[in-house]
């Protein structure tokens, strides 16, 4: 996450901003930036191939 993304979230919270409110949203953004990345690279797995994994996990 780059610093001018992080000061656009800034100057989307109010003035009295709730940190810990402001750190979740970064957080988030964060989390969505690794999973994009990790779409982009093909590391994803199919719906199909993770209910195979599961059922394998249950028995």
């Amino acid at each position: 996450m780059q610093r001018e993304q992080i000061k656009q979230v800034a100057d989307e919270f109010p003035e009295d901003v709730d940190v810990d409110a402001f750190l979740e949203r970064i957080y988030l953004l964060r989390k969505i930036e690794i999973a994009e990345k990790q779409f982009a690279e093909g590391n994803v797995h199919t719906h199909e191939e993770v209910k195979e994994q599961l059922k394998s996990w249950l028995e």
